[in-house]
């Protein structure tokens, strides 16, 4: 398992499949991560009762921030941290194959958004671009890398120049990707209007301090009308996971096939709850091989028959993070 083929996540296909190789990473990481191990042991659970994907415990998230979630004694190929917020602790997601996460985020984006090499990509990410170690700033120099087309590339303050870029670009007709954090997309479609219902805007969360949080329906709103398109598109992603889930509009998610979301009773963690039924968000990502693929968050939604979810707040008294969307 040390050594596992990532093709072998990546290629991924049915429940069955899904669930024979959480089980075997879940062994895996119980044998390997000390703090897992630990955990899990703490919770009185018999590993040799974890027979099936809803009996794996789940770490919580905010182990992230203190300990070093690791199945692996070499040093990391790298270290992504959360931007946090002022006087917090930041999470820190010890990488040790940087391959995983390439090969995720690049076959997620393909799955959902096709060759990436078509699209120009822009970013609007200043809060990101401000700090190292962020996981997002490192897909999206990746994404912008594999893009054909030289206008792609970052914006900071300059959205005069941004405008005038998506302008000719819905001229040109050449299909566009605006990735931004939220408080700078509506910074701009509050200063600006534009009518390119072809763009794709993908909205990564977070006001960092700068704006009041509004709900995500009026976010939308404001930003379906600035930039003049029919919907808003969203990542979900965050620092201790490598994989990210996708909406396409409406704040419904949907996962690669190495991703999967249960939805936990926020009084009672160890009990997981049915579909439409609102509680504590658990995220399966088998791409964390070599940290934790097992996750509880601090992200408050639904799960839905289809394998969608979609995030409805965040619990009462947890940090205020990048990737936190707001509440519906």
């Amino acid at each position: 398992m040390q050594h596992i083929n990532p093709d072998r996540i990546f290629s991924v296909s049915g429940s069955l499949e899904f669930e024979q190789l959480a089980l075997e990473i879940f062994d895996y990481q119980f044998r390997n991560c000390e703090v897992y191990r630990r955990f899990v042991s703490n919770l009185g659970t018999d590993i040799r009762e974890v027979k099936n994907l809803n009996s794996i415990p789940f770490l919580p998230i905010e182990f992230f921030k203190s300990q070093k979630i690791s199945c692996s004694i070499d040093e990391p190929n790298i270290v992504f941290s959360s931007s946090g917020t002022t006087g917090l602790s930041q999470s820190r997601h010890f990488v040790h194959d940087i391959d995983f996460y390439i090969q995720s985020y690049r076959t997620a984006f393909n799955m959902f958004y096709g060759d990436i090499s078509k699209y120009t990509v822009l970013a609007l990410l200043p809060s990101y671009l401000e700090r190292e170690g962020s996981s997002l700033i490192y897909m999206v120099n990746d994404l912008i890398s594999l893009s054909k087309h030289q206008i792609s590339g970052y914006f900071l303050d300059d959205h005069g120049l941004l405008k005038h870029t998506l302008e000719q670009l819905k001229i040109s007709e050449i299909p566009t990707i605006l990735i931004g954090v939220t408080y700078a997309l509506l910074d701009f479609a509050e200063s600006y209007s534009l009518e390119f219902p072809e763009l794709i805007v993908m909205e990564t969360g977070g006001m960092k301090g700068k704006r009041r949080e509004i709900l995500r329906t009026e976010l939308h709103d404001i930003l379906c009308a600035g930039f003049g398109v029919p919907v808003i598109h969203s990542e979900y992603g965050m620092t201790e996971l490598l994989s990210q889930a996708y909406s396409k509009g409406s704040g419904i998610f949907h996962t690669p096939p190495w991703m999967k979301v249960r939805v936990r009773d926020t009084n009672d963690p160890l009990t997981l709850l049915g579909n439409e039924s609102t509680g504590g968000l658990n995220i399966i990502d088998l791409a964390n091989v070599h940290s934790c693929s097992f996750i509880a968050t601090q992200d408050l939604g639904k799960s839905y028959p289809d394998g969608s979810f979609e995030v409805l707040g965040r619990f009462d008294h947890s940090d205020i993070r990048g990737c936190n969307l707001l509440v519906q």
